[in-house]
């Protein structure tokens, strides 16, 4: 903050802003000595087990679960907003062609501003809080629509329209099939949601408030978090933890393959997380559900995770590393039928909640998020050379 009308010393932070308090938030908070998180006064592992999506988002964007009542309206409220405009839908095909190497979530930031563009969303800066909350409340619900939409255009089949009868998470699993959701894991779909809804001031939400401090629209804001969730350090590795059990293999194949690549330096994908130093409570959660299904995959998993924790224990000791949300998050995606190039859409998915209700909270500060950088270059000024 300036000082008598004076520019604030720059101050120097961690590399990537590591436990640096940037603001003061409302929504939640990750403790990650104590493996816990929660969304505002709930912890959020509790909600999955006990709430559906639709609670979870009342919470975010209004500060309290709703009663029996309040949730029946709620849920009528946003499962009417599920169709996409005529103009939008019309343009998926096109979007879909043109990311077909790079998937759905690639096309979900282009239809993003689409959708935006066509309701015409005006800067945050320029409406109240009620408006805010019904663009926010329109563009979560359109999400799953979009994303399902682009997966089945993108593999020649059509899109399937979303039910009004169906709650958040089966009517997810409806358009993506095109089937009747299987109840057992429309629920263990809906448990992962919850969970992933937010967490903290993770890189997408960061830069989605980062765009709302500015007074975007929307839209705007959404895209940019699309972006940064895209990024395989961020989001983008519940496929890639499940590559890595593929890998292996076979059982007599863990600990040379885990041994070859920590020695190597290389990353265990689905392992370490930047907050937690303790078990992921995310993980534990997702594990659980992945054993209520139970099989052969199941069992690989638990087992590599054993002896990957192991290892990691002899060679690297002291350190504490273990599954995050994205290793256990694979597998039961993979139970529940969603193909891999799903996983991280299905992660926005759930976490657009969780960027919207930020960028609800951002919108309520008029203070552009803006800060300094160190400049390491040649030092000036130097005389401009001559052609």
């Amino acid at each position: 903050m300036p000082i008598n009308g004076t520019t604030p010393r720059p101050l120097d932070v961690p590399r990537g802003l590591a436990g640096v308090v940037v603001t003061d938030t409302a929504l939640g908070d990750v403790r990650g000595r104590e493996g816990f998180y929660h969304y505002r006064q709930y912890s959020a592992v509790e909600l999955a087990h006990s709430r559906g999506f639709e609670d979870v988002w009342h919470l975010m964007f209004y500060g309290e679960l709703p009663d029996t009542a309040r949730l029946a309206a709620f849920t009528a409220r946003t499962a009417a907003l599920r169709r996409l405009p005529e103009d939008v839908a019309a343009a998926l095909p096109a979007i879909a062609r043109a990311c077909a190497g790079s998937g759905p979530l690639a096309g979900l930031r282009t239809a993003l501003s689409l959708l935006g563009a066509s309701a015409g969303l005006r800067p945050l800066y320029d409406i109240d809080a009620d408006h805010r909350r019904t663009d926010a409340l329109a563009a979560c619900a359109a999400v799953p629509t979009l994303l399902t939409a682009l997966y089945r255009l993108g593999r020649g089949l059509e899109p399937v329209e979303p039910r009004d009868d169906l709650p958040y998470a089966a009517n997810y699993l409806h358009m993506l099939t095109g089937e009747e959701p299987d109840p057992e894991r429309a629920r263990a779909v809906e448990r992962y949601l919850v969970s992933t809804v937010d967490h903290g001031f993770n890189a997408s939400t960061f830069t989605a408030r980062v765009i709302a401090s500015t007074g975007a629209d929307l839209a705007a804001c959404l895209v940019g978090a699309v972006g940064a969730l895209s990024g395989p350090l961020h989001g983008g590795a519940p496929s890639r933890a499940l590559d890595t059990l593929d890998a292996i293999g076979t059982a007599d194949r863990i600990d040379p393959w885990i041994r070859e690549r920590i020695l190597a330096g290389d990353r265990i994908m689905g392992f370490g997380h930047p907050v937690y130093r303790t078990e992921d409570p995310r993980s534990r959660m997702l594990r659980g559900i992945a054993e209520e299904f139970g099989g052969p995959l199941v069992d690989f998993a638990v087992q590599v995770e054993a002896r990957v924790e192991a290892i990691l224990a002899e060679l690297k000791p002291g350190r504490e590393l273990h599954t995050n949300v994205e290793f256990y998050a694979g597998v039961v995606m993979e139970l529940c039928g969603l193909p891999r190039a799903m996983f991280t859409p299905t992660f926005a998915a759930a976490r657009v909640v969780g960027w919207s209700a930020n960028i609800l909270e951002q919108a309520e500060d008029s203070k552009i998020i803006r800060p300094a950088a160190r400049y390491t270059g040649p030092p000036p000024p130097q005389p401009v050379p001559a052609r």
